[in-house]
This record gives C-alpha cells, sequence and structure tokens, in this order.
C-alpha cells in the first residue's frame, strides 16, 4: 500500500511540475515538455525487457512457472512502453521535423523493436503445450534482448539522424541540462520505473489468480 501511494504521489508531482516549470529547451518551447514523458518510456522498455531476460533465464534455469509468468508480463510492459514511447515521439516529429513519421533512425529502431517482441506473443499464442511455449518464448526473449542495445542505443548514434544527440548528456559526458530540469527528469524516470514494477507486480498477481480458478492451483512456484 505504502508503495502504491508513494508512486502515485509521486508520478501526480512530476505530471504537475512538468507543467508548471519552464521547458527544458527554450527554442522548441512548449513541446519540449513530452521530454519528461517520451524519454522515460523509452528507459522503461529497456528495463521491461531486460526483466523479461532475466527471467526467462530463470526459467531455462530452474523450470518454475514463476519466471515465466514474470517474463511474459514483462515483455508485455515493454511493448506497452515502447508503443508510448513511439507515439510520444511520433508528435515530437510532427512538430519539430514536420511529419508525424520521417524513417529517421531512432523511429525506425523502435518500430523494428516492436515488430521483433510483437513475433514473441505470436509464437506464445502459436503453442498450446504450456511447457514447450515456457521453453520456446524464453528462449526467444534471451535472443530478441540481445538486439535492444544495438537498436536502442547503437543506431541512432551510428547513423545520421534528426533526433538530437546531445540533449541529455553531451560528447563529453556531461549533463547538458540545467539542474532543477535535471532532477525533474531524474524523478520521472523513478516514477515511470515504479509505475512499471507496479503494473509487472499486480499483473503477476492475477496471472497467478486465473491458473488457480483454472487449474485448482499454482504449480511450482
Amino acid at each position: 500500500m505504502i508503495f502504491k501511494t508513494f508512486s502515485g504521489v509521486l508520478i501526480s508531482l512530476v505530471i504537475i511540475l512538468v507543467f508548471v516549470s519552464p521547458p527544458p529547451q527554450t527554442q522548441l518551447g512548449e513541446i519540449s515538455r513530452i521530454f519528461y514523458f517520451h524519454v522515460p518510456a523509452a528507459w522503461v522498455c529497456v528495463l521491461a525487457f531486460f526483466v523479461s531476460l532475466i527471467n526467462s533465464i530463470g526459467y531455462l534455469k530452474n523450470r518454475a512457472y514463476i519466471y515465466d509468468l514474470r517474463a511474459v508480463s514483462a515483455a508485455r510492459l515493454g511493448f506497452l512502453f515502447s508503443v508510448l514511447a513511439l507515439i510520444s515521439g511520433s508528435f515530437f516529429a510532427r512538430y519539430t521535423w514536420g511529419s508525424f513519421w520521417n524513417w529517421d533512425p531512432r523511429e525506425t529502431s523502435i518500430l523494428v523493436l516492436l515488430l521483433i517482441y510483437g513475433a514473441y506473443f505470436a509464437l506464445r499464442s502459436a503453442v498450446d503445450i504450456e511447457e514447450r511455449k515456457a521453453t520456446l518464448s524464453a528462449v526467444y526473449s534471451i535472443l530478441s534482448f540481445a538486439t535492444v542495445p544495438f537498436l536502442v542505443f547503437l543506431v541512432p548514434w551510428v547513423f545520421p539522424s534528426l533526433h538530437p544527440k546531445d540533449s541529455i548528456i553531451n560528447s563529453q559526458f556531461k549533463f547538458q541540462i540545467p539542474f532543477p530540469r535535471l532532477i525533474l527528469f531524474l524523478f520521472s524516470l523513478l516514477g515511470f520505473s515504479l509505475i512499471f514494477i507496479w503494473m509487472h507486480r499486480m499483473e503477476i498477481s492475477i496471472f497467478k489468480l486465473i491458473r488457480r480458478k483454472e487449474e485448482g492451483y499454482f504449480g511450482q512456484v
């Protein structure tokens, strides 16, 4: 209860402060406020896919079904936050570059990431045997995460991009954001991360209840 209350209060304060504080980028003006939501959403999608990776490894090692539940839940939330990052980035692109979609490397890489993890869910829906589904999904999740650092971090830096590369950290690895806005940004990262943890835990609890209802037990956890 304390965790949920703290998360809700924190993200509420972040939302309020985002719209009452000065824009983080003076040249772009009001549209730059989306930065406080777009970047944390992208961060959470990486975090979620990493959690899916860890639990997929855990399933292959222990064969406990709870790891599969955690992995698929994290992958589902990672997919959701990837969509949010893509949509928020498209609104930013429309205002700054004149079009919702420009085939920019950063836009394209997040789209490819969505297709990769979309195939993860297609794989799960195509296999009926629970143990085989969990095993194949775990292997696919591990292989899929190998593309995440490449698509999220490497591609936008290697290829020419409209997306600003030093909006947060410059080439000397120093923060570009003034201190008060940096604090707000870090609180936004924390708030989004806590929201992910809360959603992940809640979905696991729902999965457990459904499985108990359908089978009368929850197997080995």
